[in-house]
């Protein structure tokens, strides 16, 4: 890829670091991870045991071989691309408690991907922005407050240019599911956000698209 055009992507990827408002509820604001609210969404994650076995939402940031498979190395890891402005969420807050996460990213900065041999062969288009996963903080699970994230990115990412946006949901489960287990929402979700359906990625999950305008 032409070196220009990876510094545009990388541009886009950069919201403002502002508060966007979304959703009905003043009890609610979503601001952008970034070194100002790193603080709000590590208490967060701690609180949680670093998330998914000490994830800390690194999974795809990292490829097989890149990845330190520990608690602390991937909190760090976290922290750093943070600070250098290659991660991205959108943080739900409720007061100055962070309470729920989407995370996006251009695929340059969330590489890895589920089921990438059967992803790659029917892709026509590399998307501008992936939305990989979602996290609610198990005290606010129930209220709506993945969609909440979900709207928050989408904003965040209008004002960074918009662009593609492709999602990797979950096909509506058999029967009830943990929420902390739907690291990628469902379908319905999506649905209800405007994306639409492309076409599935293992047996459980699909890829849907959505194209954002820019903010004006």
């Amino acid at each position: 890829m032409d070196d220009r055009v990876r510094g545009r992507r990388k541009a886009r990827g950069a919201p403002r670091a502002s508060s966007v408002s979304v959703g009905p509820s003043p009890e609610y604001r979503v601001a952008p991870l970034d070194d100002t609210t790193w603080p709000a969404f590590a208490r967060l994650v701690e609180k949680h045991n670093g998330v998914w076995g000490g994830c800390w939402c690194t999974w795809f940031h990292t490829m097989a071989a890149e990845k330190t498979r520990t608690y602390e190395g991937n909190r760090a890891l976290k922290e750093q691309l943070v600070r250098e402005g290659r991660a991205h969420a959108s943080l739900v807050f409720r007061g100055d408690d962070a309470v729920a996460w989407c995370q996006y990213g251009s695929p340059r900065e969330l590489p890895n991907i589920y089921h990438r041999k059967e992803y790659l062969a029917g892709m026509v288009r590399e998307p501008d922005y992936r939305i990989t996963c979602f996290f609610v903080d198990r005290d606010n699970r129930r209220e709506g407050l993945a969609s909440l994230a979900l709207a928050g990115a989408l904003d965040l990412i209008a004002q960074a240019g918009g662009g593609l946006v492709e999602a990797y949901p979950q096909e509506a489960p058999a029967k009830k599911a943990s929420g902390s287990l739907l690291y990628s929402c469902t379908r319905g979700m999506f649905e209800r956000a405007g994306f639409s359906y492309d076409r599935p990625k293992g047996l459980k999950h699909c890829v849907m698209k959505k194209v954002v305008s820019p903010a004006s």
